[in-house]
C-alpha cells in the first residue's frame, strides 16, 4: 500500500476507535434483535404482508426465506429517477423467481440542483440529503426486513441514502443505480454557449436549445458532477455491482444488472452462511477507497461533506486533513468535464471502472483487503459486465486506456495530485478544487469585492465593476444560514472576467460542486459569516491572500482594525420563507460546520477537525 494512505487510514482507524465501537456494538444488538416480524402478533404482522399473495404471506411467516426491502427515489420529472419506474417490478419478480420476496418499503424524495439552482427551492437541496436519510429510516423501520435495495443515483439522494442505510447497519444493503442518459451536445460547446449568454453574446433561445441538447433523455446528466461522483465512489466501496454504475439506462444490459442486483441481496442475509451487512462493507478501508477515488478522477468537492457524514453514520470521524493528505498521494486519472471535455460514457469506453479500479489498486492506492457485497477484495471490479445469449457475466475489463486523452495511468498521470487543496488561514479552513485550474497552483491576493446574496453580482458584472483584479466573496451562503445552495450561476460571468484577462478568484462559505471549473474558488469556508466567522468583517477594497502552495487564506487585515469591526449582520429575510424554506428552519440552525458534514443527524459529534 501507498505509504500516505496507509497512514491516513491507520489515523482514521485511531481517532474512531471509540464512535466505531459503538456503531458496531449497535448494529450487533439490532443483528440479534432480528426482524420482528417472527415475533410480531397476529395483528401485526396481518399489517405487514396484508397486500402480499398467499405464498408471499406464508413465506414472510415461516422466517424461512427473505424479505427485502426496496427503497426509492423514483420521480418521472426528473430525468435521473425516471427509469426507477419500472425497477420494483424487475426486483420484485427477479427475487421471487429465486424463492425469496420483495417489499416496497418506500420512496424518497429527489430533487435535482439543475433545476432549481439560481432560484429559491436550492435553498433546501443540502437538507434535502438529511431528510432523504430520515425517510429512508421511516422506510425500514418497519423491521419486516432481511436485508435492503436502494434506489437513487443523484445529488443528495445517493448520501441521503447511504446516511438512512447506516443506521440500520446490521442489513444487507445493495445499490442500484440507474445508468447516464446517452452522449448529447459535447460539453464543452455547452460550456462555449453559457459564457456565451453570460456575455449577452448568445440569446435565451440559443441557450435553452443547448442546454435541451445536452440533457436530452432519461438518465443521469453525462458531466462528472456529484450524481456521477456519486455513482463511481459507491461502486468503489462495493456497494454496487462491478460496473454497474455507468451502464445506460433502458438497455438489455441494464435490465439484467438490475435483476442481478435484487438477486445478490438476497444472498447476504443472515438466514444464509454469507452474511454481509452494510455497517461491516463501509469500514474505514471502504470509506478511504471511496475516497481515493473520488479524487483520482477529479469529483465533486460536495464529498468533503458528504463522506464525512457518511463516514461518521458508520462511525468514523474523518476531517479535510485526511481529503488533503488523500490528494498528496493520489494522482488525477481522468478528464471528464468539467476537469476536460469527455462526458461519462467517454470515461465508460476509454475503459471506465474496471480499469480505473485496477490501476488504482495495481499501484497500491487501493486497500484490497476489504468487503464487498460480492466477496472479499476487489477483483471482481477489475472486471466489466457483459450479456451472452442474455445471460450475465464478468469478463476481464481493459488493461491499458483506450483513449489516453480521457483515462490515464499511475506511470504517467494528468495531474501528479488529486486536485484538491485545503486552505487555512484567519478566515477559517476552506477547500479548493485545483484539478480543472489552468494552472495547478493559485498564488493570489487582491482586493476583494464583497456580495452577501449571488444574485447582487450580476449587476456588478453587467455595470463593469468587476472588470479588474478581485477575489469575490459571496457570504452568508452557509448551512445554518440559507442551507448552503450551489452558487452554479457564479462561475459563468467569472469565466467571462477569466477570458478578458483579469485574475479573479471566489471566496465563499457556500459551495460549488464541481462546476467552479478554471475559477479558483475557495468554498465550504467554516466557520460561515452567519455563525461569527471572520468572514463577516470583509469589507470592499480589503486584501484576500489565497495560496494553495503554502495552504493559506488570510484576510490581511490587522488584528486592531479587526477589533474595531463589528460582524456584518445577515438580511436572510428573502431566503427564510417561500418554497417551504420556513419549514426548514430548524434544521438549518441544527446543521454543523461544513468540515462536519453540514449534518443535522449526528450534532453531538463536535468539531471533528478538532478530535
Amino acid at each position: 500500500m501507498n505509504t500516505i494512505i496507509n497512514e491516513v487510514t491507520q489515523r482514521i482507524i485511531e481517532r474512531s476507535q471509540q464512535t466505531r465501537a459503538e456503531y458496531l456494538a449497535k448494529i450487533e444488538a439490532a443483528r440479534i434483535r432480528g426482524p420482528h416480524r417472527g415475533a410480531l402478533s397476529c395483528g401485526n404482522l396481518a399489517h405487514g404482508f396484508a397486500a402480499c399473495g398467499k405464498q408471499e404471506k406464508a413465506d414472510l411467516t415461516s422466517m424461512v426465506k427473505a424479505n427485502v426491502a426496496i427503497v426509492s427515489s423514483y420521480n418521472d420529472m426528473l430525468s435521473a429517477h425516471q427509469p426507477y419506474e419500472t425497477y420494483p417490478s424487475i426486483l420484485k419478480e427477479a427475487i421471487n423467481e429465486v424463492g425469496s420476496v420483495a417489499q416496497f418499503a418506500g420512496g424518497v424524495p429527489a430533487m435535482c440542483d439543475g433545476v432549481t439552482q439560481g432560484n429559491p427551492g436550492m435553498d433546501l437541496s443540502l437538507m434535502s440529503r438529511d431528510v432523504i436519510a430520515m425517510s429512508a429510516a421511516v422506510g425500514l423501520s418497519h423491521n419486516m426486513f432481511d436485508s435492503a435495495l436502494m434506489l437513487g443515483i443523484c445529488d443528495k439522494i445517493v448520501p441521503g441514502l447511504l446516511l438512512g442505510s447506516l443506521s440500520f447497519g446490521h442489513l444487507p444493503t445493495v445499490f442500484v443505480p440507474a445508468g447516464p442518459m446517452p452522449s448529447g451536445l459535447p460539453n464543452k460547446e455547452k460550456a462555449r454557449v453559457r459564457q456565451a449568454y453570460a456575455e449577452g453574446k448568445a440569446g435565451r433561445d440559443e441557450l435553452l436549445k443547448a442546454e435541451s441538447e445536452s440533457y436530452h433523455s432519461a438518465g443521469t446528466c453525462t458531466f462528472y458532477g456529484t450524481a456521477n461522483s456519486n455513482q463511481l465512489v459507491v461502486e468503489i466501496m462495493g456497494l454496487h455491482l462491478p460496473g454497474s454504475s455507468f451502464v445506460n439506462p433502458g438497455t438489455p444490459l441494464r435490465d439484467a444488472l438490475t435483476k442481478a442486483a435484487g438477486v445478490q441481496a438476497t444472498r447476504l442475509t443472515d438466514l444464509g452462511d454469507n452474511y454481509t451487512p452494510i455497517g461491516h462493507v463501509v469500514d474505514a478501508k471502504a470509506i478511504v477507497n471511496g475516497l481515493v477515488g473520488l479524487l483520482a478522477t477529479g469529483g465533486s468537492t460536495n464529498h468533503t461533506m458528504h463522506l464525512i457524514a457518511v463516514a461518521r453514520a458508520a462511525g468514523y470521524i474523518v476531517n479535510w486533513d485526511d481529503f488533503a493528505d488523500l490528494s498528496r498521494a493520489t494522482p488525477l486519472l481522468t478528464r471528464i468535464y468539467p476537469n476536460g471535455s469527455a462526458d461519462i460514457n467517454h470515461f465508460v469506453a476509454a475503459g471506465g471502472m474496471a480499469l480505473l479500479i485496477k490501476e488504482l489498486r495495481d499501484n497500491g492506492l487501493l486497500h484490497n483487503d476489504v468487503k464487498t457485497i460480492c466477496g472479499e477484495g476487489l477483483d471482481l471490479y477489475t472486471k466489466e459486465p457483459v450479456l451472452r445469449d442474455s445471460e450475465l457475466s464478468w469478463v476481464d475489463g481493459a488493461q491499458t486506456s483506450l483513449d489516453k486523452d480521457v483515462v490515464a495511468s499511475v506511470a504517467a498521470p494528468f495531474k501528479p495530485d488529486g486536485g484538491l487543496s485545503v486552505l487555512e488561514g484567519n478566515l477559517g479552513r476552506a477547500v479548493m478544487k485545483t484539478s480543472a485550474l489552468r494552472s495547478p497552483h493559485c498564488t493570489f491576493t487582491a482586493p476583494a469585492v464583497v456580495f452577501e446574496d449571488q444574485f447582487d453580482l450580476d449587476a456588478a458584472f453587467s455595470a463593469g465593476d468587476l472588470n479588474k483584479d478581485c477575489v469575490v466573496v459571496v457570504r452568508f451562503q452557509g448551512p445554518s444560514a440559507i442551507g448552503m445552495p450551489e452558487l452554479h450561476r457564479l462561475t459563468p460571468p467569472l469565466g467571462v472576467l477569466q477570458d478578458k484577462g483579469y485574475r479573479v478568484a471566489l471566496v465563499t462559505d457556500g459551495r460549488m460542486s464541481g462546476a467552479s471549473g478554471k475559477v479558483p474558488a475557495a468554498i465550504h469556508l467554516t466557520p460561515e459569516a452567519y455563525k461569527g466567522g471572520l468572514l463577516a468583517k470583509v469589507q470592499d477594497g480589503d486584501m484576500i491572500e489565497i495560496d494553495t502552495v503554502t495552504g493559506a487564506i488570510n484576510l490581511q487585515v490587522s488584528d486592531e482594525e479587526l477589533a474595531q469591526r463589528t460582524n456584518k449582520p445577515a438580511d436572510l429575510t428573502k431566503h427564510a420563507t417561500g418554497m417551504g424554506r420556513e419549514m426548514f428552519a430548524g434544521m438549518r440552525l441544527s446543521l454543523t460546520g461544513a468540515e462536519e458534514g453540514a449534518c443535522s443527524l449526528f450534532v453531538e459529534q463536535g468539531s471533528l477537525h478538532d478530535a
